[in-house]
Parts: C-alpha cells; structure tokens; sequence
C-alpha cells in the first residue's frame, strides 16, 4: 500500500505508528496511515484485516520525592 521511499513500517510491525498519515480527522479523533491503520487519538488502532488494538493509557502515580 505504502509508495514512499524508503517505505514505511508495515501493519504488523512494531512501529506501524511511524507510518506517513494519508488522511486527518483531528476533528474526529483519528487519522488514516499509509500502511491501512487507522490510528486514534487515544492511541487505539484498527489494523487493515480488522483487528483492535487497545489503547495505551498511563497507569499508576508517580511519586516525587520533597527536597
């Protein structure tokens, strides 16, 4: 799908979230990449054959010690 040099991750790769964006919703919440994910603000995704990925949120306080 990607026609840019060097090409972009693919779907399944790790870093599929470096992909060039091809169309943004910021109005919506998402964008479209160039390798088929749909990639939400929330850092959710939608991969080209349909699967969810969950967003991934912080969890946990972090504590800073006084000086």
């Amino acid at each position: 799908m990607c026609q840019h040099k060097p090409a972009c991750p693919s779907a399944q790769a790790t870093d599929r979230e470096a992909a060039t964006v091809v169309s943004a919703h910021p109005d919506q919440g998402w964008s479209l990449l160039c390798n088929g994910v749909v990639l939400f603000d929330d850092t959710g995704e939608i991969l080209p054959d349909g699967k969810i990925v969950a967003p991934r949120r912080v969890t946990g306080v972090v504590a800073c010690a006084a000086a």
